[in-house]
This record gives structure tokens, sequence and C-alpha cells, in this order.
């Protein structure tokens, strides 16, 4: 039995239906979202297996150890927790409520916390299990996020490493999957402008689909990811160039005329570059469309 935590929309939805048919029988829980608990709960009930939706507020430890309990006297023994729970306010830092930096902390941080923690009670006990957290890449890369969300992602990667090396003694594996930019309705509240700068973060130019975390979570629930544990695993749709780099331009021209002996007319390294010929700092580079931040190292 699999428990999978904000498992009515989103990655979280997908994850349900993934390991339903992998044959999992399910519990999941959501967060005053009722319609669409049940949707996902008749969709994944034709597949065959046992499936149960609880609203759950994953930030009471009270709620979340009931939740496991009722889980394991109606489905069977915890074999797997998914947290996919979370939140977001796209707001600058200085516009943020302490109300909203509140909720995304508890959701984020605290939450995973409460599901980690029930979750290694029911395992421990059996001796033996698989986490699964859905971070961000925001865990990997020097993202430009808002600030609750550049401080919950990398903290629940490093939270997912430490427990990793309590847990193994026990049987239990613990990684967490960080995906980029998604389709789903957590970016579908981004105005469109600030979609299509996200868009040019990322190295395939698109956003991904929920599916794809979801076949990866599914992959680290087998057997065959049986010796993985601790790993922070990105998913497809990596960010590039972030934080490290402003673009000026949309386009990239290509180089001038080449000086004399071949030298194209500005130079491939403009902070090696730069610094030998003694030029003005930062430097542009206008065939990658960057201008180069001082202070920061060449991202290009």
């Amino acid at each position: 039995m699999a428990l999978v935590s904000g498992g009515s929309r989103g990655i979280g939805a997908a994850t349900v239906r993934r390991l339903a048919a992998d044959g999992w029988d399910i519990s999941f829980c959501h967060h005053r979202d009722e319609q669409a608990a049940r949707q996902v709960e008749k969709a994944v009930s034709e597949l065959g297996v046992r499936v149960a939706a609880v609203e759950v507020d994953v930030t009471d430890a009270a709620q979340v150890t009931d939740w496991f309990r009722q889980a394991e006297d109606k489905l069977g023994p915890a074999g797997a927790m998914v947290s996919c729970a979370g939140i977001t306010r796209d707001q600058p830092l200085a516009r943020l409520t302490d109300a909203d930096w509140r909720a995304v902390i508890d959701t984020g941080l605290d939450g995973v916390f409460q599901l980690c923690r029930a979750a290694m009670f029911a395992m421990m006990k059996q001796r033996s299990g698989r986490i699964v957290t859905v971070s961000s890449v925001c865990a990997a890369y020097d993202h430009s996020a808002p600030g609750h969300d550049a401080t919950t992602r990398p903290g629940m990667a490093g939270f997912v490493k430490a427990l990793a090396g309590q847990a193994a003694r026990f049987g239990i594996s613990v990684n967490a999957v960080t995906p980029g930019p998604l389709t789903h309705d957590m970016t579908a509240i981004l105005p469109d402008k600030n979609r299509v700068n996200l868009t040019e973060t990322v190295t395939l130019r698109r956003f991904g689909d929920a599916a794809d975390v979801a076949h990866l979570v599914a992959f680290l629930l087998s057997e065959a990811a049986s010796d993985i544990t601790g790993s922070v695993l990105e998913v497809r749709s990596v960010i590039s160039l972030l934080g490290r780099a402003e673009r000026t331009v949309v386009s990239r021209p290509r180089p001038g005329p080449a000086a004399a002996g071949g030298t194209p007319a500005w130079p491939c390294n403009p902070g090696r570059s730069a610094r030998r010929s003694g030029s003005s700092w930062p430097p542009a580079c206008p065939a990658r469309g960057i201008r180069i931040r001082a202070g920061h190292r060449n991202a290009a």
C-alpha cells in the first residue's frame, strides 16, 4: 500500500494514477479539494485496486498520524509514502505577507517532516519501505524563485539526504525528485510574460508534464531502484543559466566579420578576454544574448 499526499491534483494525481496502474493500493490525501479528489478516486478504482481519499492537513501531526493509522487498518502495511503536497505564493519577497510565508514554509518543510516521521514509524516496524518527496529544481540550481520557494525546496532536499542516512539500517530508502517547470494548475496562474520568460530558462524550451514525474516516482518505488537512496533526481526540464546571467537580447546574431588572423570581432569568452585585454567589465556577448553581472562567474 502506498500513501500519497497532495493526490487530488497535478503531480500528486498523476502519481496516484501511475502507482495504481502498477498495482499499488492507494491512500491519498488532499486539503479542501473534495471534488477533484473524488474524480481521481473514481478513475483509480476503475483500475481494479483499492483506493481511499482523505482530507488531511499535512502540517498537523495528529491528522497525519490518524491518516496513516486509518490507511493501514483499511489497506494494509505502508510500503511506500510519496510527498507531493505543496503550495506557492508567486510574490516578490517585499510583497509577501507573513501569512503567505508561513503557509508555504509550513507545507513545504513542516509538512514533509510530519509525513516522513509518520512513514518512518510505520516502516521501521517491518524494516522495509520507500519514501519519495517531490521537491523542485530550485533545490539543485540557484533559481531566482520567490524567497519562500527557494527556501523550502533546497531545505527539503537537505532533509532527504540526512534522513536517508538514518533510515538505511531499517531497509528504508529515501529519495527526492526535482522537476523543472511543469504544465499544471500551479504554473497556470503565472502571467503570460512570466511563463514565456520561465520557458526560456528551460533547456528543452518547454514545460514538462506531471506524468513524467510520476514515472520517475514509480521507478524509485520499484525493485529496480532498491539500491538508490539519498538521491535528488532531476526530471527532464533542466533549468539553465539561472541566477548567473541576465538576458539582454532575445535574438542570437552571428559574429561579425573576423579580424586579422581569423579571430571574431567579439570574444567567445568575454570574461577571460576582458581580463587579458584590460577592457571594461562587465562585458557583453551579443552572440549569446547575455550580459554577465559583476561578481558572478560566466554561466554561458
